[in-house]
């Protein structure tokens, strides 16, 4: 299995390879041709190995099964990974987006021969050095963006060198239309740790305090929910309970509402001035609480709002657990004269921790990247002094990662974020590490 699933990555590596180069040069003849080219040869060239290498591998045929899955893989999973760690390196963002850039195109115009394009101007006052931002004094190697009047394909050049507003071309310029617009290409560069010397050197203001709220949110909100769904799954498994599936089913409601609606509903209520909460407690005669207003009660508000949309999965879990264990044991332990508490404490409990125990981890792992919550309820807010705008007071690790690469000052930053992604896998698989070892996953498997 292992060789056919090698043959068959070498196949899509190849594929995509060949349809890569294909589709780069059917752009450098034809620029209007559509970004999806790309995916036509690829198929195109999958068509044609399949067979090829049957023919060379004739046991191969029983294992195209495997294709789809391995293309799904490589295109959702593989693919992200390796453009959010090649990011990473870059200062990739909404300036240096490998784009041209729109917002500073300039009148031009291109000498019959094709060789030297002539900018009316150049925005802002710069030398053309700085507006192609180039590496070299003469400008060799930099690119220059074409357009005609319309501005409608663009055409990249490879600039030879620059005399005042004249830029020389390293070849004719042959597109197939008349030059009226030029601009530069906003293109992004490799700056090796850079991003993640910019993460740490602000840690104090973003990565230490988010990172020590994601642990406590995520840790809190699985000891709260799970200690809320184990007292009530105990208590609605009573089959002397009357009604205990009217019981199951309301609070049960929590969990198949859908969540968007149960956190809207949820800062409805928590509205400092027109909420029901604090109408309720002004009635008590106790003053209005900034539920989303204050840093700290923030963080409470988010810690209720997950027990209101997490106990129900608990309560579910325990109760499927208790019908797992033998009714013989609570009657044995009833003869002898153990009292309900007895019967918790030393059947229930002990008996519940081999199925508890995997549904804690997943939870903890589940809510360490619940971006979900936070961005529907505080947005990370509220602001807190001292912290980078990027990283507030409810913001976890992956809304902090959310918000600076969408809603950086200034601009995105896709590169920075693709560093704090990256170091969010490290910090996940440290602690989910951690977490097995101390529940003696590895060792059971080895058993």
């Amino acid at each position: 299995m292992l060789l056919a699933v090698l043959i068959l990555a070498v196949m899509m590596g190849g594929a995509t390879l060949i349809g890569w180069l294909l589709s780069g040069l059917t752009a450098r003849f034809y620029p209007e041709a559509p970004p999806y080219m790309i995916l036509i040869y690829v198929v195109g060239v999958l068509l044609v190995m399949l067979p090829i290498v049957q023919r060379v591998f004739p046991w191969m045929i029983n294992w195209y099964y495997l294709f789809p899955a391995l293309v799904f893989l490589a295109a959702f999973t593989i693919l992200p990974i390796v453009l959010t760690v090649n990011y990473a390196f870059t200062n990739y963002n909404a300036v240096n987006s490998g784009n041209p850039d729109s917002a500073l195109r300039t009148t031009a115009s291109i000498s019959p021969d094709g060789r030297v394009v002539t900018l009316a101007e150049t925005p802002q006052s710069e030398s053309v050095q700085q507006y192609l931002r180039c590496e070299t004094p003469d400008c060799a190697g930099a690119t220059l963006v074409l357009f005609d009047d319309q501005a409608s394909v663009p055409y990249k050049t490879r600039v030879a060198g620059v005399d005042g507003l004249q830029v020389t071309l390293a070849a004719p310029f042959t597109g197939p239309i008349d030059v009226e617009r030029a601009t530069r290409l906003n293109s992004y560069t490799y700056v090796g740790l850079e991003n993640f010397r910019e993460i740490f050197s602000k840690a104090s203001r973003a990565l230490i305090p988010v990172f020590i709220w994601t642990v406590v949110f995520a840790f809190s909100t699985v000891i709260i929910n799970a200690l809320a769904g184990l007292i009530l799954g105990i208590l609605l498994y009573n089959k002397n309970l009357k009604g205990r599936n009217i019981y199951r089913t309301l609070l049960f409601l929590p969990w198949a509402i859908p969540a968007v609606i149960s956190v809207q509903m949820w800062v409805a209520l928590f509205n400092q001035q027109f909420g029901i909460v604090n109408k309720g407690l002004g009635l008590l005669g106790l003053a209005a609480v900034p539920w989303l207003g204050d840093p700290l009660w923030a963080k409470v508000s988010v810690l209720v709002v997950n027990l209101w949309l997490g106990f129900p999965y608990m309560m579910t879990a325990t109760i499927s657990a208790l019908s797992t264990i033998n009714e013989d044991l609570y009657e044995a332990a009833s003869i002898d004269g153990a009292s309900r508490w007895q019967q918790i404490t030393n059947i229930t409990l002990p008996l519940l921790r081999t199925s508890f125990t995997p549904i804690l981890l997943s939870g903890f792992a589940f809510n360490f990247n619940n971006f979900g919550i936070i961005y529907l309820l505080t947005q990370g807010g509220p602001d807190q002094v001292g912290r980078e705008a990027t990283a507030r007071s409810t913001d976890i690790l992956l809304s902090w990662g959310y918000n600076t690469a969408f809603a950086s000052s200034g601009g995105q930053n896709f590169a920075l974020a693709s560093a704090i992604a990256l170091i969010i896998f490290f910090l996940t698989l440290a602690i989910s590490l951690v977490n097995f070892k101390a529940a003696g996953v590895f060792e059971e498997a080895r058993k």
